[in-house]
């Protein structure tokens, strides 16, 4: 009793990062002598939650800068868990996400920051995305309609809804993945991709040299992004992703549970 008190008390001094990195180590060892124990791979636990290898490896190890961020870390930890039939909601509760989250343990179980359950906060997390995804579509799409009315720009005229006829053949587009090379785009044209997610993946979109997205994103997902120069997509899960360029028939990126990366580039006007 003496050392928990000692503990308790030399807590607080530690910063956030330090909590998270210690509380990930414990429940990691955990989880790797219950897995032993049961005497399941990491690739049997994959096919089991469907969480790639590398991600269920950093778990384990207490590698916190191999993981995104905090909340999703809970929910990995959750399914991990579940998997090996804990209780998934209880075992990643102690896993501190914010602030609030770790001064709940001195408040009591009356406060109501407590009885807030983690996957509350993980649906929470996606809806407010998603709603931001379709408010910001919202926009560009009123925008681009207001534009098209009163100028008659190369590029309104490629979103418009009557799409004129080509004036010069297109390029065809072959879509593969690719490490160090690019494809070739339409000529002259602005660059898109949209991706179908059919499994939980982590991806991330550069848009002409600017990060436009990293993260996870959950299944049934769908995204657009467009660039004028050049696309990269990058995932750790390539047969969870089916991926469209221009709006040509999508095709998986890859290999289930592979990483992959794709780049796309508009070819530039002779």
């Amino acid at each position: 009793m003496k050392w928990l008190r000692k503990k308790n008390n030399h807590q607080p001094s530690l910063s956030l990062e330090q909590q998270r990195a210690e509380k990930l180590a414990e429940l990691g060892a955990q989880l790797w002598a219950l897995r032993q124990e049961q005497g399941l791979s990491l690739e049997q636990v994959v096919v089991l939650t469907r969480i790639p290898r590398r991600l269920l490896q950093a778990i384990e190890e207490g590698n916190l800068n191999d993981l995104p961020e905090p909340v999703y870390i809970q929910g990995l930890i959750r399914q991990f868990a579940e998997a090996l039939g804990l209780n998934g909601v209880e075992f990643s509760g102690t896993f501190p996400i914010s602030s609030a989250r770790v001064n709940s343990r001195s408040l009591g179980n009356n406060s109501p920051i407590s009885q807030l359950r983690p996957i509350h906060l993980y649906f929470l997390y996606i809806f407010l995305i998603v709603c931001s995804v379709n408010g910001l579509s919202q926009l560009l799409n009123n925008a681009v309609l207001q534009a098209s009315n009163s100028q008659n720009q190369p590029y309104l005229k490629q979103k418009s809804i009557v799409k004129p006829e080509p004036t010069q053949p297109k390029e065809s587009l072959k879509v593969q993945p690719v490490s160090d090379t690019l494809s070739d785009g339409q000529q002259g044209q602005v660059v898109q991709i949209g991706v179908t997610l059919k499994a939980s993946s982590w991806i991330r979109v550069v848009a002409d040299g600017k990060t436009e997205f990293e993260g996870i994103l959950p299944e049934g997902t769908h995204r657009i992004w467009k660039a004028q120069e050049q696309l990269t997509v990058k995932t750790d899960n390539a047969g969870g992703v089916l991926m469209s360029v221009n709006q040509e028939k999508a095709k998986e990126m890859g290999e289930p549970g592979k990483e992959e990366e794709v780049r796309i580039a508009a070819k530039p006007k002779l």
